[in-house]
């Protein structure tokens, strides 16, 4: 389910990144909700390349909660940074990298391979494909968020 809270700040993300250089993707419950899974919004997850992260940290410098910067756990890192739009945390993730199972990293996520548009009111909306979410929830080790995906993949579209 997605609040009018949400609704309200993905207006503001929009009408403020549109007529940027900023190459941006929804990703996460946000982004699967706006292609029809039937799921719970709790936050809006962005992300970008490094110079996106903190030019949307910039842009968006009154809301921000959490300053952008490099940080890393054992299977991902990124310039993470965070905000809070019409009360609703906007987390930021610039040059997203996940472990590989041999312990090395794999390059910072293409965008543009991965990118597709929804149709959002009256525009449109970067998301991620739901076929590469489901392969980045794998590799996160987040196996029943994959196993979901997958399963509406194929047409199921209860968990």
């Amino acid at each position: 389910m997605v609040s009018t809270n949400h609704l309200a700040a993905l207006r503001k993300i929009q009408s403020q990144l549109a007529n940027t250089r900023v190459n941006w993707v929804l990703t996460g419950s946000l982004a699967f909700a706006l292609q029809g899974l039937p799921v719970t919004v709790d936050d809006i997850d962005i992300q970008t390349d490094e110079a996106g992260a903190y030019e949307i940290e910039r842009l968006f410098s009154d809301s921000a909660s959490r300053r952008v910067r490099f940080s890393a756990t054992d299977k991902i890192r990124s310039h993470f940074g965070a905000l809070i739009i019409d009360g609703i945390e906007v987390e930021i993730m610039g040059d997203v990298q996940k472990r590989l199972a041999d312990g090395s990293w794999e390059a910072p996520v293409d965008l543009d391979r991965y990118k597709r548009f929804i149709l959002f009111e009256d525009g449109q909306v970067p998301v991620f494909s739901l076929a590469y979410e489901r392969e980045a929830y794998l590799k996160m080790g987040r196996v029943e968020t994959a196993a979901y995906l997958q399963r509406w993949l194929d047409g199921q579209s209860q968990p």
